[in-house]
């Protein structure tokens, strides 16, 4: 035969252009889930049939393809302990919120049903990757959490009371979700534990907060974030709020200033009194944008729940105006557990951060500093930067350019930044290979941007310009 010529099933053919996409097609079990959606009366009687694996893909299926009636029974019959059902919510819905709290109306659920947590919260959970093996799984961690009985069988660690966990986001008043969820929550009081593990509260009237608060359980607040513009004496109504919450470990404070009004009693111009009612040990502190006093730094400094910070952020904190020994004072306390030390636009000079250096030095943990924005002369950096040798587990290192950097009027002396930087950097070569360092100016006036050396040197979008674009 002809070498020439070819049966049709010899004929081959050339490989689709690269341009071409191809989707591949879809499984058995996707196919079977979505025949059985379109069937919603069908599909809502075999659910007590229907083996347990097949319920997390028939979920995500019916999620949507927004099959509100079968989301709602599938929540009755739930078969494992936890429904991460915010992890597939990335923006609000109060729709498919609805459909799946109204499933939870009855104090009694489906005898199949082992729900004991609906996590509302928006952030990927391990559950929806797993196939098998998911009875018992705990998804307020992402991991599998069971225990064992003496005749092999398990049992959940949970109570029976079902808890709804989420975090919450207020911003100015509450959204439609929010609203619906508290008012769902209000009126089964007693019959679900409410549970918030990260509170976020910005500008929100008091009496909203309050409110909140009380519908929620403060004792499983984790996170607590406040930048509310409030002066001090708004936040010591709330202070009672922090005693509450024993299971706090990251307590965040921003734009909270001190009430100038000379008629309001002095006791409460201070921060002093957060550290005295927060009753858990802290791992992150963060206090931006705030004015303290020298009695704020000092009480701060001698607070036992803050010895075992990881993490301490002082961002926008005016420091070049406050006695230096208490927070060497603190620096000393934390350095054993430190990880991250933000001191950012603190303004800090010369004697300021040379009288830190003997506590900086001994903080063995720290994976990140930052003290951008400091006005320190090229010997102190210098010297600071000997200091920091031997911080081995350093990863991100970020140091403000030298105040040599800068001309009479502010201005970046390119030249002097573009010389000197290398050599501040070969400072730690000698000594160990840094993985992320950077030095920066101050931010530009007119384009927001920082000049950069990391290795080599970044001028701002003003210097990038063409001569004639500034004129």
């Amino acid at each position: 035969m002809d070498s020439c010529h070819h049966s049709p099933d010899q004929v081959s053919h050339s490989p689709p252009s690269r341009g071409l996409f191809f989707e591949a097609p879809p499984t058995l079990l996707e196919l079977s889930m979505k025949s059985l959606l379109r069937d919603e009366a069908l599909a809502i009687s075999v659910l007590q049939q229907l083996p347990s694996e097949f319920f997390p893909s028939l979920f995500k299926e019916a999620y949507k393809s927004r099959h509100m009636k079968i989301l709602t029974a599938m929540v009755a019959v739930w078969p494992f302990a936890c429904l991460p059902v915010g992890a597939m919510m990335k923006v609000p819905d109060r729709m498919i919120l609805q459909a799946v709290l109204d499933a939870l109306a009855s104090p009694v659920l489906s005898t199949r049903s082992k729900l004991r947590v609906l996590d509302l919260r928006n952030t990927h959970n391990v559950f929806w990757d797993v196939w098998s093996g998911i009875h018992g799984l705990d998804c307020s961690k992402g991991t599998l959490s069971k225990k064992q009985t003496g005749n092999g069988h398990f049992r959940y660690a949970v109570r029976r009371l079902l808890k709804v966990v989420t975090d919450f986001d207020l911003r100015l008043n509450l959204d439609e979700q929010q609203a619906y969820l508290l008012q769902w929550a209000q009126q089964r009081k007693g019959a679900v534990r409410l549970c918030c593990m990260k509170m976020s509260i910005c500008v929100t009237p008091l009496g909203i907060i309050m409110m909140v608060l009380n519908t929620f359980q403060p004792d499983y607040i984790e996170e607590l974030e406040l930048s509310t513009n409030w002066s001090l004496v708004t936040l010591s109504h709330f202070a009672p709020c922090f005693g509450q919450m024993r299971n706090l470990r990251r307590l965040h404070l921003a734009r909270i200033y001190t009430n100038t009004d000379k008629a309001v009693n002095t006791s409460n111009q201070s921060l002093v009194f957060i550290p005295r009612c927060v009753k858990s040990p802290l791992k992150t502190l963060s206090v931006s944008l705030c004015r303290i006093s020298q009695s704020d730094l000092k009480h701060l400094s001698q607070c036992r729940r803050l010895f075992h910070l990881k993490h301490l952020n002082l961002f926008g904190v005016a420091l070049f105006n406050l006695c230096r020994t208490h927070l060497l004072f603190l620096l000393k306390n934390v350095g054993d557990t430190l990880q991250s030390l933000e001191l950012e636009h603190c303004r800090m000079g010369d004697s300021h951060l040379s009288a830190l250096l003997p506590a900086l030095s001994q903080c063995l943990q720290l994976t990140r500093v930052n003290l951008y924005d400091n006005d320190l002369s090229t010997s102190l950096l210098k010297e600071l930067l000997q200091s920091m040798t031997h911080l081995s587990k350093l990863t991100e290192e970020f140091y403000p350019a030298p105040l040599e950097c800068y001309g009479e009027s502010g201005h970046v002396i390119v030249d002097k930044f573009a010389k000197l930087c290398p050599d501040l950097l070969d400072i730690l070569r000698s000594k160990r290979q840094p993985k992320k360092v950077s030095f920066g100016t101050e931010f530009c006036p007119q384009c927001f941007q920082r000049c950069v050396y990391d290795q080599k040197t970044r001028l701002c979008q003003c210097f990038s310009r063409p001569a004639w674009a500034t004129e």
